[in-house]
């Protein structure tokens, strides 16, 4: 019997530093395409838990030490890479520290959510929005079925 033909699995961690006032955010500057400022995070490795590759793309990318805090949401629109369907896993996260640009980020900032963020690839800016509602409401990602 033939594999299925399947979107490809990623996770993206909103990394909260706990020991910065009003827990701003992390966010790294791509290196790779598409451009654009992301959420640390890529793809999981067979065999690994999404928990554990989310752990591992925000030390790979950030060099934070994260802990997992929520489940925010399941992100899978095919629209949502331009380059292939890949469905994401995205987790709220807390790490202190200084972050630093490694791996696929070309650079990296820290930004208060709530204010003026930069270019977003791929559909983080739905992602924020989301998490700007968990951060004032604690209700996570709405269901988005296409129908």
């Amino acid at each position: 019997m033939p594999l299925p033909v399947t979107p490809r699995l990623t996770v993206d961690a909103i990394i909260e530093l706990a020991d910065r006032p009003g827990r701003p955010i992390v966010l790294i500057e791509r290196r790779n395409p598409p451009p654009g400022w992301a959420l640390p995070g890529g793809f999981v490795d067979v065999g690994e838990r999404v928990e554990d590759a989310a752990i591992r793309e925000a030390a790979e990318e950030t060099g934070l030490d994260v802990r997992l805090i929520t489940l925010l949401g399941i992100y899978s629109d095919p629209a949502r890479d331009a380059r292939f369907h890949t469905a994401g896993v995205v987790y709220v996260a807390e790490a202190t520290g200084t972050p630093v640009a490694a791996d696929d980020a070309r650079h990296l900032d820290v930004f208060d959510p709530d204010g003026p963020l930069p270019l977003l690839a791929f559909d983080h800016a739905q992602i924020l929005a989301d998490y700007r509602q968990w951060r004032a409401h604690g209700t996570g990602a709405p269901l988005r079925p296409a129908h």
